[in-house]
């Protein structure tokens, strides 16, 4: 019996791969993308997002979501993935089309149809999730496991706001409603990622694999690595949403996590959008997440490898 996955995403070279994973992975069964603006504007995320249902040939929808944060001015990342959002490596337009179904109404619709099996995965902005919640409350009833890919738990951010990490700092107000209202979640932060680098060489040995994963994130991802070694003057690969993927698809490789309470700073020059973690308990507020910290790497290697080379 496969677990039902719904994938809220904004594509995104990272975002990528971790789709790559799921698709790999037979013990679920992926019932759509819903498609928010993120780390660029919605038109090319819903085009790259049908590009990856194109390169795995699965007869997925796309649902293309909401175009901005609740609040303005949009961020954008196009400086790390490229202005396309795919490193701009000419790719071909996708022959599908994105489905007609709005995100927000797609999410509603999957937690209705797989009432108490879904898994819902956001691996961008939480934008899509925060008005499904805004229009019915009762979501979360529905949905037996939330994993949000987001946020900085110790305040080492990767936004020039410094305590803000990027999907959390794009659009803080959704984040809030998400986090006031969803009685508990699994957060994998920016902080856990960069605790779980993998080396450029090792990840470029299995881009060069003959596969069709491989051949498209070898093309997507080659502007991002040189970014990162030219400005960060990295050794390794961090790759966010493939280690919130990982936890979704094997909870088992979560090797330390932590109950805690966590919100989200809506004022501040540096702190708008910075994750809140009660580590002490001081406010008497009952956990909400459960902060993976500390994820088997030999694991979660595994399923990268697993979805660019195959198994």
């Amino acid at each position: 019996m496969t677990t039902p996955l719904l994938i809220d995403t904004d594509p995104g070279v990272d975002d990528a791969l971790a789709i790559l994973m799921a698709f790999a992975e037979p013990a679920v069964e992926i019932v759509g993308l819903t498609v928010a603006a993120g780390n660029v504007g919605l038109e090319h995320t819903v085009r790259n997002a049908l590009r990856l249902v194109e390169t795995v040939d699965r007869d997925v929808p796309v649902h293309p979501g909401c175009p901005a944060p609740i609040l303005p001015p949009p961020a954008s990342a196009a400086f790390v993935h490229g202005e396309d959002g795919f490193g701009d490596a000419g790719l071909p337009e996708p022959a599908r089309r994105a489905s007609t179904v709005h995100a927000v109404d797609a999410i509603l619709d999957a937690s209705r149809r797989h009432a108490g099996d879904l898994t819902l995965v956001c691996l961008g902005p939480l934008t899509n999730l925060a008005v499904a919640l805004l229009i019915d409350p009762t979501l979360p009833s529905r949905v037996p496991r939330l994993v949000v890919m987001g946020g900085a738990v110790d305040g080492r951010g990767n936004t020039e706001r410094i305590k803000a990490e990027f999907n959390i700092g794009f659009d803080p107000e959704a984040a809030d409603v998400v986090f006031r209202r969803w009685p508990r979640f699994e957060l994998v932060d920016w902080e856990a990622t960069l605790a779980h680098g993998i080396p450029f060489e090792r990840l470029e040995g299995w881009l060069a694999a003959p596969t069709p994963a491989a051949r498209l994130m070898r093309a997507i991802a080659e502007k991002r690595h040189a970014w990162v070694r030219a400005h960060r003057s990295a050794t390794h690969s961090h790759l966010a949403d493939a280690l919130a993927m990982a936890v979704v698809l094997e909870p088992a490789l979560v090797a330390e996590a932590a109950d805690r309470h966590v919100s989200v700073a809506l004022v501040g020059e540096h702190t708008r959008g910075m994750t809140v973690v009660d580590w002490a308990g001081r406010t008497g507020l009952a956990a909400n997440a459960w902060i993976a910290r500390r994820i088997d790497q030999a694991g979660f290697e595994r399923r990268i490898e697993g979805a660019l080379i195959g198994r």
